[in-house]
């Protein structure tokens, strides 16, 4: 890894938006920001730098950064499904969501494919999970119920909107289920992973991280080479591919690593704040 102040990892001119991932990337393993990631957040929306975050977590888990999130107060939620208001308490502004008819197809593929698959539903409402699906302790509220039943709705389109469907086998290695499921249903759904387990996550066609925030780009004429992303996860491959620049975290996964222009520390290390600092640095004559 080159050095922390080698301008040759800076992008080549001060870029319009940061786009970052939270688990793994901006935040810390146990959970927290920083007080350097929280000084250099704010900094870069002082010098007039947009900050996203960019993350597959519900916007009902977003309290950890809601606090930092300056000026336009926006997120992009579960993998690019939504888009969320945060100075608006998690508001919904935008849904992208996967069809119950394809979520289906999805079930019946993988129940084939990977017997002793389980499922959960992430609606816009909340989640809810099998009886055999590992219990999500956050969500308390949660129905437990086959999924067909989850998916059901008397009329099409008279249900919630779905989020995201997430599929957990008890012994598969991660990124075999992964390549796994998107050899099996890949053409009806989008399919990613960012937990360490045999967690997939699934999203309508098209939805990710990366096309949704290019969305949000277009409607600022923010273009690609305008971005600076941040991630650590096959999650956030998309995203790091699309952005003109792109980091890797030190703790990041072999096919990040891959996809990502180049390279900052670990998360643990405060590896957003250190590239921030620098991009500032430089905007400003001191490096």
């Amino acid at each position: 890894m080159t050095s922390a102040t080698d301008l040759r990892r800076l992008p080549a001119t001060t870029p319009r938006l940061i786009a970052t991932d939270l688990d793994g990337t901006l935040l810390r393993d146990d959970k927290s920001v920083s007080d350097r990631t929280i000084a250099a957040l704010a900094a870069a929306e002082e010098a007039g730098i947009e900050v996203f975050f960019v993350t597959g977590r519900p916007a009902r888990w977003m309290d950890v950064v809601s606090a930092h999130v300056h000026g336009h107060g926006l997120a992009i939620c579960a993998n690019g499904a939504a888009v969320v208001d945060l100075h608006a308490g998690g508001k919904m502004l935008e849904v992208r969501d996967l069809p119950r008819s394809t979520a289906m197809e999805v079930v019946r593929t993988l129940r084939t494919t990977a017997p002793g698959t389980s499922f959960a539903v992430e609606l816009t409402t909340g989640i809810h999970y099998e009886p055999d699906y590992p219990p999500f302790h956050l969500d308390p509220g949660a129905t437990i119920a086959p999924v067909e039943k989850l998916l059901h709705e008397e009329e099409p389109g008279e249900g919630v909107p779905v989020l995201k469907l997430l599929a957990h086998h008890p012994e598969l290695q991660p990124d075999g289920f992964l390549t796994l499921a998107r050899t099996a249903a890949g053409a009806v759904a989008s399919f990613t992973r960012s937990s360490p387990t045999a967690l997939l996550e699934v999203s309508g066609p098209g939805v990710s991280k990366a096309s949704t925030l290019a969305l949000c780009c277009a409607q600022r004429g923010i273009s690609s080479d305008e971005v600076v992303a941040f991630g650590d996860m096959p999650n956030d491959v998309e995203m790091l591919t699309w952005a003109g620049t792109s980091y890797a975290m030190g703790n990041a996964h072999p096919d990040v690593l891959a996809a990502a222009s180049r390279r900052t520390v670990a998360n643990n290390d405060d590896g957003v704040a250190v590239v921030i600092e620098e991009i500032l640095a430089r905007r400003s004559g001191q490096l």
